[in-house]
């Protein structure tokens, strides 16, 4: 992935490589400026693959070829022959040090893999946090994502997130998040009458001979008509066949997709006759779905009729069939459910989760803070886009409670702060006013995990990065985790860095 950069990082190394600077120490660092989607919380992603990329960071011959032919004519032989020889073994991650000419070079790629995967892991835990803990959450937008890279990308890092499975088959493959799915309209469409339903007979699930599943659910509908006071001559017979056939083909994962025609008229009494048939037979329906209409209020109405069939045809687990939904599900959808309430037990979420339509891109920066021993600053008339300058040390710092109340940066020699111990901090956007905290734990955010060329630490599992995000984000006091209308969440500096871009600011003037 060495050429997964852009053209001026090729020219700068040159510029660099030419005045003899190739090799001198610098530091970068990977940050982003603004909270993504109005708050104040994010997860970091693609730290990973981060990692990955640079332990195979390497300019093939093929790639030295192509550079020859994109760079200007006048470039050197001995410049290319120089990138033949790169690698990346002495750069970490996110803090960044190692050789100038190569710290430059990693700006696009570590930004490429890490803006779009923290922005929908942020957009996931975000979906996590208005729909609650219970709610199944299912990634469904493999057919929305920008391309198959970006829906990959959009089912790894929404699991990370807080999702809890995917529709994505290749996803479920290469990371192993778990895969759902059920059946579509068109399979509904597809049948017209009971006469289409090949093979008809199932054997029942403790064995004996085989059943006419399409004569038993004809028998249970009927039942069921009467108790809902539906016309049994509104059920559709094509719908009704589809269930059959879909319980024939997997008895043990029924599910019926209720909205292809008439949810109250057809689909319901369809599925729930179905279902007492499988019943009959000892198997249980998994559930239902919805896809369109008010998902809420059909929720409750549909937890209604199942409640009152396993009541009268006495089969109490039929009162808690989960009810998935699904349908251009966005933020606003999950706080309507929440206001109206609801019965719903799983979310099936798509376009607005895998192309973040709130906030298409996270805004990840890259910036020199280091260079021979010096410390970098960036100056502009935007007060937003100056950079901190040197290598720098950050801490969490949390209250009695163990909410995090704070990030403090620090010079890389300033001795850590410790619990219990009073710090006076300068919080950025209003650095000219010193103000004391106290904190009741610290917690140091940089581990280092790549080092003279190898990984130097085991890397968590998917499963352990899904479960550290969640844990991190109960953490957060409630006045930080809301999605609307946040409390800020301070970053400060501590005195010596203060005095050291206040120091180099007035040089610079």
């Amino acid at each position: 992935m060495a050429p997964l950069a852009d053209l001026y990082q090729l020219t700068m190394a040159y510029g660099h490589w030419r005045a003899g600077r190739a090799q001198a120490p610098a530091a970068a660092e990977l940050f982003f400026r603004r909270g993504p989607f109005g708050g104040v919380l994010a997860l970091a992603a693609g730290l990973a693959q981060g990692l990955r990329c640079l332990r195979a960071f390497r300019f093939s011959a093929a790639d030295v070829a192509y550079l020859r032919s994109v760079l200007p004519s006048t470039t050197e032989d001995a410049f290319f022959d120089f990138l033949a020889t790169l690698d990346a073994s002495e750069v970490p991650f996110l803090q960044v040090k190692g050789p100038l000419l190569v710290v430059q070079l990693l700006e696009t790629t570590l930004l490429c893999l890490v803006n779009y995967a923290s922005l929908v892991a942020t957009n996931a835990a975000r979906f996590r946090l208005l729909a609650g803990p219970d709610v199944k959450l299912m990634e469904m937008g493999l057919r929305r994502a920008q391309g198959p890279d970006g829906a990959l990308s959009a089912s790894k890092y929404s699991y990370i997130g807080g999702f809890d499975s995917t529709s994505n088959i290749l996803a479920g493959k290469l990371y192993g998040i778990p895969v759902r799915g059920t059946v579509a309209h068109s399979f509904i469409m597809s049948f017209t009458s009971l006469e289409e339903v090949q093979p008809r007979e199932l054997s029942p699930l403790a064995g004996g001979q085989p059943v006419d599943l399409v004569a038993l659910a004809v028998s249970w509908l009927q039942q069921v008509c009467e108790l809902l006071q539906t016309p049994p001559e509104k059920v559709n017979q094509g719908e009704l066949a589809a269930f059959v056939s879909y319980a024939i083909t997997f008895p043990k994962d029924f599910q019926g997709l209720l909205d292809t025609y008439c949810v109250r008229r057809s689909g319901l009494p369809n599925f729930c006759a179905v279902a007492l048939a499988l019943h009959q037979l000892g198997y249980r329906a998994i559930g239902v779905r919805l896809d369109s209409g008010d998902l809420a209020q059909q929720s409750k109405e549909i937890r209604q009729v199942l409640r009152a069939c396993g009541a009268r045809f006495q089969v109490p687990w039929f009162e808690t069939i989960p009810i998935a939904v699904s349908n251009d599900i966005s933020e606003q959808s999950l706080e309507e459910f929440c206001r109206e309430g609801s019965e719903i037990d799983m979310i099936g979420v798509g376009t607005n989760l895998v192309t973040c339509p709130l906030q298409p891109s996270l805004g990840c920066v890259y910036k020199l803070v280091e260079v021979n021993g010096s410390p970098c600053l960036k100056l502009t008339e935007d007060e937003e886009k100056m950079t901190i300058p040197g290598i720098k040390m950050i801490y969490r710092l949390y209250d009695a409670a163990g909410h995090p109340f704070m990030d403090l940066m620090a010079l890389e020699e300033e001795a850590s702060p410790s619990a219990g111990q009073e710090l006076v901090v300068h919080v950025l956007g209003q650095l000219d006013e010193p103000s004391k905290v106290m904190p009741t734990t610290v917690e140091p955010l940089h581990r280092t995990y790549f080092r003279d060329g190898q990984v130097c630490e085991p890397l968590p599992s998917l499963p352990e990065v899904r479960s550290h995000a969640q844990v991190s984000l109960s953490q957060l006091s409630p006045a930080h985790r809301r999605l609307h209308e946040p409390q800020p969440y301070p970053v400060a500096l501590t005195e010596k860095l203060h005095h050291l871009l206040t120091k180099l600011q007035q040089a610079s003037q």
